[in-house]
């Protein structure tokens, strides 16, 4: 028996390093906001949103996403996890002029932003630190 197991550690281990990134891989870009935030990407948009959409997420949680007209530019725009964007005081309404501040990347061929923060009448739903941080894991990690 342990010589049979000697033969397979250096595959237990290969497949032990390898399948997160495997899976990590299969995510695909746009998968998991947090992960593609570029500070050195950050900009701030004026816009009218035009829609609010619920997406499924890879995890179970429905994420938040703004479709925002600035200027000639249709950008979606994702804010975050449901459970935590319904917790904020400033609500969303289609047709509201805004200012999004986030990091600028393309999704799936098209135009997006992480959004950092996004303020209405002076108001802020604040989304991510200046690193890209959700805030949403830092309130998971003050309830353990």
């Amino acid at each position: 028996m342990k010589q049979l197991f000697r033969m397979f550690r250096p595959v237990a281990l290969a497949v032990a390093v390898t399948a997160p990134l495997v899976a990590a891989a299969q995510m695909g870009p746009g998968r998991g906001g947090g992960r593609v935030y570029d500070p050195s990407t950050v900009t701030t948009v004026q816009g009218q949103i035009l829609e609010i959409q619920r997406v499924a997420g890879p995890r179970g949680h429905e994420g938040v996403h703004l479709t925002l007209a600035a200027g000639s530019e249709h950008l979606d725009v994702h804010l975050g996890p449901a459970f935590y964007v319904d917790r904020q005081d400033l609500k969303l309404a289609k047709g509201e002029q805004v200012e999004v501040k986030g990091s600028r990347v393309t999704l799936r061929g098209n135009p997006a932003l992480i959004a950092q923060e996004v303020r209405r009448e002076g108001k802020v739903l604040a989304l991510r630190d200046e690193s890209g941080v959700p805030l949403w894991s830092r309130a998971r990690a003050g309830r353990r």
